[in-house]
Parts: C-alpha cells; sequence; structure tokens
C-alpha cells in the first residue's frame, strides 16, 4: 500500500517476543492517531493486529526507510543492530526502545513508550553519530572481504583445543604476537559489549578512539589498547595456526584461513541514534549495570 501521511516512521520490532508484540500495537496506534504513517516489514506485521492504512515491505533491503523519518527499534540488542545496520545503510537515525537486559544502544524502556510517541510527534528528539568500523580481510595479498560494525569485530578461534596465534599490529608497526582466543577491535559504542566482556575499558561515547581488547591472551603484555580514531588495527592470523572466524557485531561471519590478516579503521559512514534526552552517558552505565553509588555526596557546596 503507498503511504498517505506526510510523515512516516519505519517500526523494526522482534515480534516473535509477546512483549514486543504489545510494544509495537501501542507505538502504531500511537502514531496514526497522531497522523503519521507507519511502515513494517510483513514478516513482523502478520503479527499484528493492523488497519490497512499501515505499509508493509518484503525485506529490508537498504532502501525500505525510503522516505521515512526515523526508525524505532523494539527489542533488546540483536534486535537493536539489525535496526543499526538498516539505519547505517540509509542514513536515517534510530530511536531504540529496549525490551531486552541491558541494551545500551536504546534510548528508552518499554514503560516509556508513550513518551516515545509524543517525542516522535512533536519532533522532540536530537540526533548523535556514532563511530563504526570498516574491516577488511586479507587473504593471500587480496581483499577477500569487507564488512563493517558498529560495536565490534572480533576476531576468535574456532578449534576449542588450540589457541589462535596471532600477530598485532598498530598503524603499519607490529605490537606484540600471541596464542589467545581472540581479539576484539571496537568503537566506543562497543566498549560496554563484547570489548567489555573481554576486560576491556568503558570508553565514553564522545570520546573518539578504537580499541583492540586480547580474549584469554597467554602472555605477559597483553592489556587492551586504546588508539587514535585515526589508526588502522590489523590482526594477522599466523601461518601454523588453526583457521579463526571474524564475527562483526556478532551478527556477520566469515571464516579466516590460516595467514589471513584482518584490518580496522574508523568506518565512512556513521550510525545516526535519536536521543530523547540528553542524560550523562555516567547516569546510563550506573543505571545499566546497577552499579552502587550509595554513599555518594556529591562536590562540596
Amino acid at each position: 500500500m503507498e503511504p498517505t501521511a506526510e510523515r512516516t516512521v519505519f517500526l523494526l520490532a522482534h515480534t516473535g517476543r509477546p512483549a514486543a508484540v504489545r510494544s509495537a500495537e501501542l507505538v502504531v496506534k500511537g502514531l496514526l492517531r497522531s497522523g503519521l504513517g507507519v511502515r513494517l516489514l510483513e514478516s513482523e506485521a502478520v503479527d499484528l493486529p493492523l488497519p490497512s492504512s499501515v505499509e508493509t515491505v518484503v525485506e529490508a533491503t537498504p532502501d525500505v526507510l525510503d522516505g521515512c523519518e526515523l526508525l524505532i527499534v523494539l527489542g533488546g540488542d540483536g534486535t537493536l543492530l539489525r535496526g543499526a545496520d538498516i539505519a547505517r545503510a540509509s542514513g536515517v537515525p534510530m530511536l531504540g526502545v529496549n525490551l531486552g537486559r541491558v541494551g545500551f544502544l536504546a534510548e528508552a524502556e518499554r514503560d516509556d513508550l508513550d513518551k516515545v510517541v509524543d517525542r516522535v510527534v512533536t519532533r522532540s528528539y536530537e540526533v548523535e553519530e556514532r563511530m563504526t568500523l570498516d574491516v577488511l580481510v586479507h587473504n593471500n595479498g587480496e581483499v577477500v572481504h569487507e564488512d563493517w560494525a558498529l560495536n565490534e569485530a572480533a576476531v576468535q578461534k574456532i578449534s576449542p583445543e588450540r589457541m589462535l596465534e596471532v600477530v598485532l599490529e598498530i598503524d603499519g608497526r607490529p605490537v606484540t604476537g600471541f596464542g589467545c582466543d581472540g581479539i576484539v577491535c571496537a568503537t566506543p559504542t562497543g566498549s560496554t559489549a563484547y570489548a567489555f566482556s573481554a576486560g576491556g575499558p568503558v570508553v565514553w561515547p564522545e570520546v573518539e578512539a578504537l580499541l583492540m581488547v586480547p580474549i584469554s591472551a597467554h602472555a605477559l603484555f597483553a592489556k587492551p589498547l586504546v588508539t587514535s580514531p585515526s589508526s588502522v588495527l590489523a590482526v594477522e592470523v599466523q601461518p601454523h595456526t588453526p583457521d579463526g572466524v571474524l564475527w562483526c557485531d556478532g551478527r556477520r561471519t566469515v571464516g579466516l584461513p590460516s595467514g589471513a590478516r584482518v584490518e580496522v579503521r574508523r568506518g565512512a559512514v556513521p550510525v545516526r541514534l535519536a536521543r530523547l534526552h540528553q542524560a550523562s552517558f555516567t547516569d546510563r552505565l550506573v543505571a545499566k549495570f546497577a552499579l552502587p553509588v550509595a554513599g555518594w555526596r556529591g562536590a562540596p557546596h
């Protein structure tokens, strides 16, 4: 069906979960009542009781957001990263509503749905850009795979009984080599995801930097590294080691034969996130991880 509203919002939801179905219904009805058009994927629309005015598309191709001013994503981290795929390709801002556990990419929780609809209708949100990664895989001197990531590009072993032997490189110079379970190359956005679980530092989103975090390395010097955003990070899989695998945002994967080289640099295209309020990242960190702050007295008056 062709959209008739002057403004259109795309809604992406993990409708396989009952909570997401209820949330999607509330958002769709609220937007339609305010005169906005709504577009969904056919595969998700079938799970919702929707009026005929709702537009549907078959596949999540790069052009599904054409004519949309915003992408609203309802779900956990996996659904939010799926939304980031579409948002990056289109340049349309993404507004995440967390229906999962942590949800650092989300701007609101399921209890905020009425506020989300109101802010979207009144355009009461700001847009910020998040750094991404461009990833190249070389083998025998040729580029054999190109990818990207919002959170991280992780080089990992696939043989449980043997470590992955790697050499790390920054800006064309070798740093160190060791056996490990893997290496995570991350953005500041991804510092609270896989890199955090691997023991990396938490980096505030406004800091422009690249991270390199070893996973279970057998070496005296195997510390997380934080580099310039203009640096080029490389992980060389040694020829004598078992094959590895590259994961981008835990969603896209490609095999890494022995001798492969993975290069990671700042992405040419950012992901745009819609923000409803300017709460500090410190408050977000405390809330998401339920950090103990009892006894804090604040700065002297």
